[in-house]
């Protein structure tokens, strides 16, 4: 399984309420149509003030040939474009990992 982390920093012009508003009621019906994906887990910071990045979005896929192509297709450009509505697209660092659970969930 292969997971994509983003750190999300929201536009200038918006608070965080804002942010999170929009992420979820728009983007994120958008981004649930996204092919391939297994998984579409969102975090908002208790304290925002106190926090770097305003959200973190994970998505999770089979592989990388699945995360590719979710984001090559049309659904994928679309939530690739309404990211910057709401969001700094390159501000946060993008990771893509091998998630192994230590503890819980499907162990």
């Amino acid at each position: 399984m292969v997971k994509l982390v983003n750190l999300l920093v929201r536009q200038d012009d918006l608070s965080h309420e804002e942010f999170v508003e929009y992420w979820y009621e728009e983007h994120v019906p958008l981004a649930k149509q996204l092919p391939n994906a297994n998984k579409y887990a969102t975090s908002v910071p208790t304290a925002p003030e106190r926090s770097e990045y305003d959200g973190i979005v994970e998505l999770y896929f089979d592989d990388m040939s699945d995360l590719q192509a979710a984001f090559e297709s049309e659904v994928g450009q679309e939530v690739q474009a309404d990211l910057a509505n709401f969001a700094k697209p390159d501000a946060g660092p993008t990771l893509y990992v091998d998630e192994t659970v230590q503890m819980g969930g499907d162990e």
